[in-house]
């Protein structure tokens, strides 16, 4: 497989460690279901990138899931947090806010009721938010907000950015871009504790997120 997904590694990184450019994102220890998913946006047209659409149409849904299953094994050091746009402290303080507590009168859960209390992801299908390049995580939340990036219905990300002002998106990622990560870099194995996320933000492609109440980190 690591000859066969050669193809995946000129862009995004020797054995999916990422890119260089900040665009091409991490695929090395991502949740497989996650990376399942991905691979059948860009194929279903939910996800645009002409280069991947051409990559992957030729191959079976079957051979999608299992280079994912392939990246999923890798296991590879981060790099330290590299982000260093300019951005104040208040600022910052209020993406910090958000990802880790939510704002309730928006009705937006912490970040961290999905993607793990570390932040390094849930397992099956629900991917960390450590680790990525600043100009990555914009352009995905960006693309979240236009519509250009979407997933299976219900879809809590469009949900997600719809209630989240732009100003406050990049305190967000920029707070995200830098955090080191910790030292178990490994997806959660089921979601926190806590009650399900209500209906208007449950996650199609996340279903172990719509389970009641008793994870864990």
């Amino acid at each position: 497989m690591a000859e066969r997904t050669k193809a995946c590694t000129a862009c995004h990184g020797d054995q999916g460690r990422a890119g260089p450019d900040g665009y091409y994102p991490r695929l090395a220890g991502k949740p497989a279901g996650y990376l399942h998913n991905q691979l059948r946006n860009f194929a279903q047209g939910r996800r645009h990138y002409e280069l991947m659409t051409r990559l992957i149409d030729p191959l079976s849904d079957a051979y999608l899931g299992e280079m994912a299953r392939y990246f999923s094994t890798l296991e590879l050091p981060y790099p330290k947090p590299s982000a260093s746009n300019t951005i104040s402290a208040e600022r910052l303080a209020k993406g910090q806010q958000l990802v880790t507590q939510g704002d309730a009168s928006r009705g937006l859960p912490a970040c961290t009721q999905c993607h793990g209390v570390r932040l390094t992801g849930v397992q099956h299908h629900v991917p960390g938010l450590l680790g990525l390049p600043l100009d990555y995580l914009n352009a995905q939340l960006g693309a979240w907000q236009t519509g250009q990036r979407k997933a299976h219905a219900p879809d809590c990300m469009a949900e997600v950015v719809k209630r989240i002002p732009s100003e406050d998106l990049i305190a967000v990622s920029s707070w995200l871009a830098r955090q080191a990560l910790p030292a178990d870099t490994h997806p959660a194995p089921r979601p926190p504790a806590g009650p399900p996320l209500p209906a208007a933000l449950r996650c199609g492609s996340a279903p172990e997120l719509s389970s009641t109440a008793g994870g864990q980190p």
